[in-house]
């Protein structure tokens, strides 16, 4: 066991511990709140209401610690425990070929961890969201989306394994480099693809109808300067409950979406202000911010796996006894969440500082009050908690409490109410 080993398991064995603690004091938190609704909801939400969202915040806690466990478990399976060891070793035995027994360890890994993932995706749909009123998924449908997923997998992910272990073995000590460059190519191609040939295998997407509505977004969309491909209806009620909206694609190829539960349940003016809310980012080039970091993190990531490829440390540290790209990639991938979850207060505070402006211009290009009560109306439609563990959000949440979101808008309708004669 080397010093490498001792390092995993001392961030992994603290990181679980950090994480079932903050999960334990959000649960206490909500079972505390969840004899009385909070103040500032009391006229909108009721006790039934407020009671059955804490129940499946909950829930959901719950069954996040056992994932949590079961996920660490596998992990020390994978590693340490000899799994991916003798899985390359299987396939090594075959003599394909480097790159051939390469892109071989890293399709079946995954699907063997998509396998092994398997059950706890079918309590949540089928257990956890069918007990609190969510799930419209029939059996039929999860079992379509698991082949239409595995056969993205391959058709996308095998060519890309190809490319990447080609660079590595191939393009010298700068492989890193380049393959960072075909990875920020590949995700602006996505992002532009992804609403007019991804999205569509699994959901249905039409124009929106209704003619008032559209002709109020549509000027909205132009006060804004926002320019799309067209404002969409997506069938969310297929698969879900939940309700949400957002905008989708990539230069021209932008898309506005909303799922038919948001436009059952919000007013011509609501749905507007959430609207509003998503141009916000749009306005306050939150999309570029993000991609620009995500693509300054994985150069950063691929230069320390460019250094780690050549470390037998890393990999005897990890239980993998014959060194290869595909190892050392699928390592990295496996590990890398083990060290960056103590960073994760700071990008959760980047996106929830992000929400704030977001809402900031949606108050005020559309109304405060009408995004207030569109907001409610989604608490209560999704079960979210009113009443979040402060320590708990700031770990995991990308968007603020609902008391301080609320609070933060209402904030903001004060000046407009002095200005009034």
């Amino acid at each position: 066991m080397n010093r490498f080993t001792l390092l995993f398991v001392a961030l992994l064995g603290l990181s679980v511990l950090l994480r079932l603690w903050l999960a334990g004091r959000h649960l206490r938190h909500v079972g505390a709140h969840r004899a009385a609704v909070p103040e500032a909801f009391r006229e909108r939400i009721s006790l039934q209401e407020h009671q059955k969202a804490a129940d499946y915040t909950r829930a959901g806690v719950k069954l996040g610690m056992v994932e949590l466990l079961y996920g660490s478990l596998l992990l020390l399976l994978w590693t340490l425990g000899g799994g991916l060891d003798l899985l390359g070793r299987w396939w090594y035995g075959l003599g394909l070929g480097e790159i051939p027994t390469g892109i071989g360890i890293l399709v079946s890994a995954f699907l063997i961890m998509a396998l092994l993932d398997l059950p706890s995706q079918l309590y949540h749909t089928f257990v956890l969201e069918d007990r609190f009123g969510f799930n419209r998924t029939t059996p039929a449908t999860f079992l379509g989306d698991l082949l239409k997923h595995g056969l993205l997998l391959a058709l996308i992910g095998i060519p890309l394994a190809w490319v990447a272990l080609t660079l590595m073995a191939k393009a010298g000590s700068l492989w890193w480099l380049y393959l960072w460059a075909v990875w920020v190519g590949f995700s602006l191609f996505m992002m532009w693809a992804y609403p007019a040939f991804i999205a569509p295998l699994f959901n249905q997407f039409t124009p929106l109808e209704d003619e008032a509505l559209r002709t109020r977004i549509q000027r909205l969309l132009d006060q804004c300067g926002f320019r799309s491909q067209g404002i969409y209806v997506m069938d969310g009620s297929r698969r879900s409950g939940h309700g949400n909206a957002y905008f989708t694609g990539f230069g021209r190829n932008k898309r506005i979406v909303f799922f038919d539960t948001l436009l059952k349940g919000l007013e011509p003016a609501e749905i507007e202000a959430v609207l509003a809310h998503e141009l916000g980012h749009f306005k306050r080039k939150h999309v570029q911010k993000r991609l620009l970091s995500m693509m300054l993190m994985s150069l950063a990531g691929l230069a320390l796996l460019g250094w780690l490829v050549e470390q037998t440390w890393f990999y005897a540290g990890l239980g993998v006894s014959q060194p290869s790209h595909a190892m050392a990639l699928l390592l990295f991938l496996l590990v890398a969440p083990v060290f960056s979850f103590f960073l994760q207060p700071l990008f959760a505070f980047w996106s929830r500082r992000h929400e704030f402006e977001a809402d900031d211009f949606a108050a005020r290009q559309a109304n405060a009050h009408d995004l207030i009560r569109a907001l409610v109306k989604l608490y209560q439609e999704n079960a979210s908690t009113l009443t979040p563990d402060p320590l708990y959000s700031a770990f995991h949440d990308s968007h603020p409490p609902a008391p301080v979101r609320v609070a933060h808008l209402s904030s903001r309708l004060q000046p407009a109410l002095e200005a009034t004669p």
